[in-house]
C-alpha cells in the first residue's frame, strides 16, 4: 500500500511540474518573452514525454509480470528491475509463486516416480463437466495392459472394455472386487480391483488400483521359498562345515606313520562331534518332514475341558520342576470337533514356549482361558514371562526360526499349520507385560 502511494506521489509531482511549466510558459508569453516561453514549452514537452515512458514502462512491466503469474510461466528474469523500489511487492509475489511452483513440480516428479515404480496398475480419472478424463496412468499399467498414455476415457474403453464396464456399472463409486481381463490376446487373468473417489479443490478424482492375483501369489511364494532356503542353507552349513573340517583333520591323522595316544583321543572326540552334528542334521530333516507331510486331521467330538486338562496333565512334571503356577479358568461346557492328538501337540508346544519365556521370572504364572462366540471357540494361553521382542514378532511362525539354543524352531510353525488345517487360526499379542497365544477353532 505504501509503495502504491509512493508511485501515485511521483506521478502527482510530475503533473505539478508539467502544469507549472505550462503556467510559466503562458506567463512569459504574456510578457512578450516569446523565446523564453517557447523554451518553457520545450521543457514541458520533455516532462510529458518522460512521464509517458515512465507510465508506459510501469504498465508494460506490471502487465508482463501479472501475465506470467496467471499463465504459470516463471521463465522471465526481472532481476535487472529489482533496483526499482516501486516494484518490490510485485517481484516478491512473483518470486514467492515461482518458488512454490518449483516445489510443486519437484513433488509431482517424486510422486510420479514413486507411482511408476510400483508393481501395481494405477490410473486416476478427473471429472470435467459430465465426462471423465485420464489424469494420470503409471508405467506399470501402461506396459502390463499394453495401453498407450491416453487422456480420454473412451479410448481406454476401446482397449479394456471389461474393466471400464465394471467401473461404469458401479457409477464410478468406491468398490473392491475381482474381475477377469484378457491381456495381450492371451488367456484370461484374474485381477483384484480397488477404487476410491476423492474431491480436492472442488475437482473430482477417481483412483483405480489393479493387482494380478497370480503376481501376488507368485511374489508371496518366492518370499516364502527365499526365507525357507535361507534357514535350510544356514542349518546345513552349520553342520556340514564342522564335519568337513573334522574329516580333513582325521585324514591328516590317518596318513601319519605312527599314531600317539593324543591322536587316538582326537579321533574319538572328532567322531563324537561328527555323530552329534549328524544327529542334529537328522532332527532338522525330521522336523522339515513333519512340516511338509502334516497329515489331515481326523476330527472327533471331544469336550473342551477334557482336551485342555489332558495337555496340562502331560506337562505337569515340567510345571512342578520349574515352579510354575497354572490357573485354568475354563468353565465352558463346550464340545469341539478336532483331531485330539494334533490339538494336544499344539497345547504342548505353546505351553513349552511359555515355560521357556518364564525362565527368569520370579512369580511364574500361566493362565488358561476360553471363550465361545457363536460358532467360534477361542482358547487363550497367557504367561507373565519376558514376552516376544518387537524385532522378531514377524518371524516367530517362520519354519526353523528359534531363539533357544536347543530349540528346533518348528513348534509354533507346526502348531499354526495344525490350527489352520482345522479351519482356524493361531495369533499372539503382548499386553500389560503378558504374552497371549490365541487359538481360534471354527465349527462348520
Amino acid at each position: 500500500m505504501f509503495k502504491s502511494l509512493k508511485i501515485y506521489n511521483l506521478l502527482f509531482l510530475r503533473l505539478i511540474f508539467i502544469l507549472s511549466g505550462i503556467e510559466i510558459a503562458i506567463y512569459f508569453y504574456k510578457k512578450d518573452l516569446i523565446f523564453t516561453a517557447i523554451f518553457s514549452l520545450f521543457i514541458v514537452f520533455f516532462l510529458i514525454r518522460e512521464m509517458y515512458f515512465y507510465v508506459r514502462n510501469f504498465v508494460l512491466l506490471y502487465n508482463k509480470t501479472i501475465a506470467s503469474i496467471l499463465q504459470n510461466d516463471f521463465s522471465s528474469d526481472f532481476s535487472k528491475h529489482k533496483f526499482n523500489q516501486n516494484y518490490n511487492d510485485l517481484f516478491n509475489l512473483y518470486d514467492t509463486l515461482k518458488n512454490k511452483q518449483k516445489e510443486q513440480v519437484s513433488r509431482d516428479i517424486i510422486y510420479r516416480s514413486i507411482l511408476n515404480n510400483i508393481e501395481t496398475g494405477i490410473f486416476i480419472l478427473q471429472k470435467e463437466g459430465d465426462e471423465w478424463n485420464i489424469f494420470l496412468m503409471n508405467d506399470y499399467f501402461s506396459k502390463y495392459f499394453d495401453v498407450p498414455k491416453i487422456s480420454k476415457w473412451k479410448y481406454l474403453k476401446n482397449h479394456l472394455p471389461t474393466l471400464c464396464e465394471v467401473i461404469e456399472e458401479q457409477d464410478f463409486q468406491e468398490i473392491k472386487t475381482s474381475l477377469e481381463i484378457r491381456v495381450n490376446q492371451e488367456n484370461m487373468q484374474t485381477f483384484v480391483m480397488q477404487t476410491s473417489r476423492t474431491e480436492i479443490c472442488e475437482l473430482d478424482y477417481f483412483i483405480v488400483l489393479l493387482d494380478s492375483i497370480q503376481n501376488v501369489v507368485e511374489k508371496k511364494e518366492k518370499e516364502a521359498w527365499s526365507n525357507l532356503m535361507k534357514v535350510i542353507s544356514h542349518e546345513l552349513l552349520n553342520s556340514i562345515t564342522p564335519i568337513r573340517s573334522i574329516c580333513q583333520n582325521l585324514q591328516d591323522l590317518v596318513e601319519q606313520d605312527t599314531m600317539s595316544t593324543e591322536d587316538l583321543e582326537d579321533i574319538k572326540n572328532s567322531v563324537g562331534t561328527m555323530l552329534r552334528r549328524s544327529d542334529h542334521l537328522q532332527k532338522f530333516v525330521e522336523g522339515y518332514r513333519k512340516l511338509a507331510m502334516l497329515p489331515s486331521p481326523k476330527k472327533e467330538k471331544i469336550e473342551l475341558q477334557h482336551l485342555v486338562e489332558n495337555g496340562l496333565q502331560i506337562m505337569s512334571p515340567l510345571f512342578r520342576k520349574n515352579q510354575i503356577e497354572i490357573i485354568n479358568t475354563i468353565a465352558l461346557n463346550r464340545w469341539v470337533n478336532v483331531d485330539s492328538q494334533q490339538m494336544e501337540q499344539v497345547l504342548i508346544n505353546l505351553l513349552t514356549n511359555s515355560i521357556y519365556a518364564l525362565e527368569n521370572t520370579a512369580d511364574k504364572q500361566i493362565i488358561i482361558s476360553a471363550e465361545a462366540k457363536e460358532n467360534r471357540t477361542f482358547i487363550r494361553i497367557t504367561d507373565n514371562g519376558k514376552g516376544i521382542e518387537k524385532e522378531i514378532e514377524s518371524k516367530i511362525f517362520l519354519p526353523f526360526f528359534t531363539t533357544r539354543q536347543e530349540g528346533a524352531g518348528i513348534g509354533l510353525t507346526l502348531s499354526k499349520s495344525i490350527i489352520e488345517a482345522h479351519g482356524g487360526y493361531l495369533a499372539h499379542k503382548n499386553e500389560d507385560g503378558k504374552t497371549t497365544f490365541e487359538l481360534c477353532l471354527v465349527e462348520v
